[in-house]
């Protein structure tokens, strides 16, 4: 076994380049993209494990390269793409997690591969998300910006791990590494770090206090919060506090889009948890490309705000 840093780069908007250009140029354009990002790993002393059609799997031995190598490859892809029309737009979301990988016939097996992979369904469009480990192996005042999105469930593992967003963007402020608090403590001050979450669908409103979790979010009556279209599962979402921050999971049949206020980028789950970190939406059964998209707007509300003022609780 070898300690090695794992990174998954998934592209995303495929399905579009593929409708406007048809198979074979999009083709080519996607196996030109992920080559290049091959390359880019390569040369920084990585290896690519597999291509994956339009995702790349690669390793490094050195985790700053590696960590390095992964900002490069968003920093000047989105120079090359700031002119593209948005329909021929391919972005990229990376994963990265480092720990004891299996080597086998030039192929890696291991925790750190599965959690990469996680993390690159899980992150946005132009996202770089990496566990603790890859963060922390770095050391103190390692030039990389990052913020913590606390510990974070991931399907396939039984005990959370704390997820950090990459942050690549030269002007985008950040809070540097702050080392994560016992996960125990978080979940014992939960209740005073947060005083809820408020649900909006239409004319209907409601605020739910922590105690009301996990509450679900569906077409039935039976739902903590009914959304009353066809599009939307008996049971679509579930959300719950774990280890005092937010999770919401998709349960649903058709799927669950996120996304964030104040950004562009949308986190498509399917029978996957997100990491609610601040105020948003949420579309349920279509994307939110679909204008008639159910949508469900959530706000984090403040602990030493009483939910129980100009608001309905369930």
């Amino acid at each position: 076994m070898a300690e090695l840093t794992i990174a998954f780069v998934d592209l995303t908007g495929s399905v579009s380049v593929f409708e406007t250009l048809g198979n074979d140029r999009a083709t080519k354009a996607v196996t030109k993209l992920t080559q290049w990002i091959g390359t880019i790993g390569v040369e920084s002393g990585g290896k690519v494990v597999k291509m994956l059609g339009d995702g790349v799997l690669l390793s490094f031995s050195n985790n700053r390269n590696a960590v390095e190598s992964m900002v490069q490859i968003q920093q000047e892809h989105a120079k090359r793409v700031a002119q593209w029309p948005n329909r021929l737009k391919l972005m990229m979301q990376i994963g990265m997690a480092r720990g004891q990988v299996v080597v086998v016939d030039g192929d890696c097996f291991g925790d750190a591969v599965n959690v990469a992979s996680r993390l690159s369904d899980l992150a946005g469009p132009e996202q770089i998300m990496a566990t603790d480990t890859v963060i922390r192996k770095l050391g103190p005042r390692n030039g990389v910006r990052s913020r913590s999105l606390g510990p974070m469930r991931i399907k396939g593992r039984v005990e959370p791990c704390e997820v950090f967003r990459v942050e690549w963007q030269p002007e985008m402020l950040s809070e540097f590494l702050t080392l994560p608090a016992d996960l125990h403590a978080l979940h014992n001050s939960a209740e005073s770090m947060f005083g809820g979450i408020e649900l909006a669908w239409l004319d209907s409103t409601h605020a739910f206090n922590i105690t009301d979790l996990p509450l679900k979010i569906g077409r039935v009556p039976e739902a903590d919060f009914v959304v009353s279209d066809p599009r939307v599962s008996r049971m679509h979402a579930s959300i719950d506090i774990r280890s005092g921050n937010y999770v919401l999971e998709d349960i649903s049949s058709y799927g669950t889009w996120v996304r964030f206020a104040g950004g562009d980028n949308t986190i498509s789950l399917r029978r996957q948890e997100c990491l609610l970190h601040s105020d948003g939406e949420i579309a349920m059964g279509a994307p939110f490309t679909d204008f008639s998209a159910p949508t469900v707007s959530f706000k984090l509300v403040d602990g030493t705000i009483s939910l129980g003022h100009g608001m309905v609780r369930k």
